[in-house]
């Protein structure tokens, strides 16, 4: 018999001290990664928020940063290559729309990456 273990919501990554992380439970980074573990679905709203907070984070690729802790959401985004202007960059997003939202200009092509 297997025991579902608590998911963590975020980590420490900083050295020094820091507040408690239930000072932090009023965030929408941390409301949002609660939800995630309670397994309900993101709202456009909060997808198009999620792909702006990763892709503009230049500490970690799939975690957004509060105060010194790192809440990763690598489970829920996937990995493309962007073609825009000749040039393939590599974004995470959890889907196709809310990158587009996020990028500005001419969209070549997009192709996903998939996970092993």
């Amino acid at each position: 018999m297997a025991e579902k273990r608590e998911q963590v919501v975020a980590t420490k990554f900083v050295q020094w001290d820091v507040p408690p992380l239930e000072s932090l439970c009023n965030s929408k980074v941390y409301l949002l990664r609660a939800k995630l573990n309670r397994g309900e679905c993101m709202s456009r709203e909060e997808k198009n928020w999620l792909c702006e907070a990763v892709n503009s984070n230049t500490y970690f690729r799939t975690a957004v940063l509060l105060q010194g802790y790192r809440f990763d959401f690598f489970d829920v985004l996937k990995k493309y290559l962007v073609n825009q202007y000749g040039q393939w960059t590599e974004y995470h997003a959890p889907d196709r729309t809310s990158l587009r939202a996020y990028l500005y200009g001419r969209i070549n092509q997009i192709v996903e990456i998939p996970k092993y």
